[in-house]
């Protein structure tokens, strides 16, 4: 009779269960914010108009690049000046970084759970500093932002006072994971399909063709992996599972831009509620099964793996075998995120139309 290690089993669930969430809630963060009409209620500020900055193909290129130089610098940081000192380093670093943080993830977790307009009827306070005419500084936040302001201090001093548990451990890497997913935008499958092909080689030859990545990945105490106990009861006897950020966030930006190209086929749909997101949950469920292979086969060699190995390649075919299955594969190709004349932040009404202000003002801009 098979005899299966529960506990271990139940790591591995776990691990897998925080990877996907964050996932899945980073990605809904990273959709575009609607232009809502100012005639109702007046205008909603707290929706700036801004051009939001995607990464491109050319940039996609250096991401290996970069990520090599870092981690070189790292382990060599590690290998002759010991773990103490960078560990403090950024233990501080992550500990101001982690404020932010999570006060941005408390905010829009409170605003998922009270609803948008409930959020908007909160008094906003607003503070400007400016030298002559030009602005220094500007905050602007509703009132239940200022309460979890305290809250959000709480983890980062917890981890910096030494109380470096698994919870708050996780609680600071999940926060910067749906922040990192929220902000971090590719413009098109192309440049996701080019960053998740030059990190599949980068990942391959720092985990197997070298050390530098597992001593860098154990050895660094700081909030950049995500961790669960190999206990059914959360012991830490046989220690923890470990997943890093970098396998969550780069996989996350391609899931997220599919679930954005299925708001944009919405926006131009019939439909009256943005409902089937077959890009997204063909990702996404490609993501999870390329990580049951990650564990199954680190379980099985008792080696680390290199997590894009086998995540890259399943993302990339995920988005290739549904756009041919739909026929859409040339279309969804040559689709670009960039955001023209707010066209990506444009919201249907009752009927499922994109909005008549949304359409004068795209049409009196582009004249």
């Amino acid at each position: 009779m098979l005899d299966l290690d529960w506990d271990l089993l139940s790591s591995y669930a776990g691990l897998l269960s925080l990877a996907s969430f964050s996932i899945y809630a980073g990605s809904f963060g990273s959709l575009p914010n609607p232009k809502r009409p100012s005639i109702q209620q007046g205008a909603d500020d707290d929706v700036e108009e801004e051009i939001e900055e995607r990464l491109s193909s050319e940039d996609a290129w250096l991401f290996p690049v970069i990520g090599s130089v870092v981690l070189c610098g790292l382990y060599y940081v590690l290998r002759y000046f010991g773990k103490e000192w960078i560990n403090w380093l950024l233990g501080w670093y992550f500990a101001f970084v982690g404020v932010g943080s999570m006060w941005k993830s408390l905010i829009s977790l409170t605003k998922f759970v009270l609803g948008e307009a409930t959020w908007n009827r909160f008094d906003k306070l607003s503070v400007s500093m400016k030298k002559g005419s030009t602005l220094l500084l500007s905050l602007s936040e509703r009132t239940p932002s200022l309460i979890l302001f305290p809250l959000a201090i709480i983890p980062s001093a917890l981890f910096t006072l030494g109380w470096r548990s698994v919870l708050i451990t996780d609680i600071l890497s999940l926060s910067f994971s749906h922040n990192a997913l929220a902000m971090l935008k590719i413009d098109s499958f192309k440049t996701g399909s080019i960053l998740l092909s030059g990190l599949f080689f980068y990942d391959i030859w720092w985990v197997f063709g070298t050390e530098v990545m597992v001593k860098v990945a154990t050895t660094l105490d700081v909030p950049i992996k995500l961790l669960w106990p190999k206990s059914l009861i959360f012991s830490d006897a046989r220690g923890f599972t470990m997943l890093g950020l970098g396998d969550v966030v780069i996989p996350g930006t391609f899931i997220a831009l599919a679930l954005r190209y299925d708001h944009h086929r919405f926006l131009r749909s019939s439909q009256k509620t943005f409902g089937p997101k077959p890009y997204f949950y063909a990702s996404l469920s490609a993501y999870i099964l390329g990580l049951i292979a990650t564990m199954t086969v680190m379980h099985v060699s008792g080696k680390a793996q290199p997590a894009l190995l086998y995540l890259s390649p399943a993302c990339i075919v995920s988005f290739v075998l549904t756009a041919i299955v739909r026929g859409e594969l040339g279309e969804a190709w040559a689709w670009s995120d960039t955001p023209k004349n707010g066209e990506d932040n444009e919201e249907k009404d009752g009927d499922g139309k994109v909005g008549e202000e949304s359409r004068s003002n795209k049409t009196s801009s582009v004249n």
